[in-house]
């Protein structure tokens, strides 16, 4: 019997597994963190521009309607100084039907005179008819006086009327002026309008792809999230199997046997081989039977276990003395003599072992450290342990899972 206290090294191997699970969960945790993190920062940054959108649309609703109103008050003063213009226009006729009048008038009066001069020429009036006829020539004067002082007062009319016309058309061509200026900013602020629109437009349809690449985001992480459940999954049924063998294992081997916590069994080299040799000795092979016939029984007898079992693997670990080739090529061939030599049993020939034993070397990649320090010789050993079927895909889950923490 070769039990050996491998305490130690074991208690390292299950701290060191449950410290990966442990960080496996802590990635896992953090990576659901950053993702719901990032999910809300999007949503508020999405609901803030909603929100400036909409107060800008509110602006610009706003501002158009102040424009209808600016609008419509022009149109109404523009009315207002037509019909002011007509009223001019009028009163322009009117002074120019009574400027009519008063030529009729002159007419009439030079006519007057003409028909007093014939009649002084012709006729030969008394005292008192010539003095009716200067009262009348009198009254006449100063008809036309009057008639010259209205013609005065209209022609002054007419040039403040005038005047009033030419203020009036100053005015109305400033008005046109103004009105045309508001024309030319409106065009101005429907061009910005428009322009508005556009952006508006361009920002819904960035807010529209940025929703669809949230949603794809949200369905790549509901699909990440199934996968990992799905490993996880894989990786506890992987991992039970393999608990449930190495506890199987201790339940029938415990007393006769030393098992490893991770279901290996551990042969001190001094007693197998002779320092630097890679030939069995004779007397190790007797009780190097025993122990691997147990061992092989128990793993394949069992119906719970032995379905699952892919391979026995034989490794070969030497200490750090001397170069890493030499040493790796010692712990091949001392694996490899194993090998060999368990090939030959019948428990071998029994369970069918050819296509499953597997030996390799390790050379003191695995050395065994105490306190800091290295323990020569229990680093010279052969191990013997299973490996499942599956285990190849338990370290690639693992593998994918270690990426999938970086994202």
């Amino acid at each position: 019997m070769f039990k050996k206290s491998e305490n130690s090294n074991s208690s390292n191997f299950w701290i060191s597994y449950a410290d990966l699970m442990a960080g496996l969960l802590f990635v896992f945790i953090l990576l659901i963190g950053a993702i719901v993190s990032k999910s809300i920062n999007l949503r508020e940054v999405l609901h803030k521009k909603e929100q400036k959108l909409e107060q800008t649309t509110k602006t610009l609703t706003k501002k158009e309607q102040k424009l209808e109103q600016t609008t419509k008050t022009l149109i109404k003063k523009e009315q207002g100084i037509k019909q002011l213009h007509t009223q001019v226009q009028k009163q322009v006729a009117k002074i120019k039907l009574q400027e009519d009048e008063i030529n009729k008038l002159k007419a009439l009066l030079s006519q007057r005179v003409q028909e007093l001069n014939n009649t002084k020429a012709t006729l030969t009036l008394t005292k008192d008819a010539l003095e009716l006829k200067s009262n009348e020539i009198e009254k006449l004067n100063q008809l036309l006086i009057a008639k010259n002082s209205k013609l005065d007062a209209l022609n002054g009319k007419i040039i403040i009327l005038q005047n009033l016309l030419k203020d009036t058309n100053t005015t109305l061509q400033d008005k046109n002026k103004k009105i045309q200026d508001y024309k030319n900013k409106i065009l101005v602020l429907s061009n910005n309008l428009t322009k508005k629109e556009d952006e508006l437009r361009l920002k819904g349809k960035k807010a529209m792809q940025l929703l669809e690449a949230l949603d794809k985001k949200q369905s790549s992480y509901e699909n990440l999230i199934k996968e990992l459940q799905s490993k996880r999954e894989k990786i506890k049924y992987l991992t039970g199997i393999k608990l449930k063998a190495i506890d199987e294992l201790k339940k029938t081997l415990g007393d006769k046997i030393e098992i490893s916590k991770d279901g290996s069994i551990k042969l001190n080299s001094n007693i197998l081989f002779d320092k630097g040799s890679s030939q069995l000795k004779d007397n190790a092979k007797e009780q190097l039977k025993e122990i691997f016939s147990q061992y092989i029984n128990a793993l394949m007898s069992n119906q719970a276990i032995a379905p699952y079992i892919q391979n026995i693997v034989i490794q070969g670990h030497t200490d750090s003395d001397g170069g890493f080739v030499y040493n790796l090529k010692l712990s091949q061939d001392r694996a490899l003599s194993v090998m060999e030599y368990l090939l030959t049993l019948p428990i071998a020939q029994k369970y069918n072992l050819k296509n499953r034993l597997v030996a390799s070397g390790r050379a003191y990649l695995d050395k065994i450290v105490i306190n800091g320090k290295e323990d020569k010789a229990k680093s010279r050993r052969i191990e013997i342990k299973f490996r499942l079927k599956n285990q190849n895909q338990l370290y690639e889950i693992e593998k994918i899972l270690d990426e999938n923490s970086t994202f």
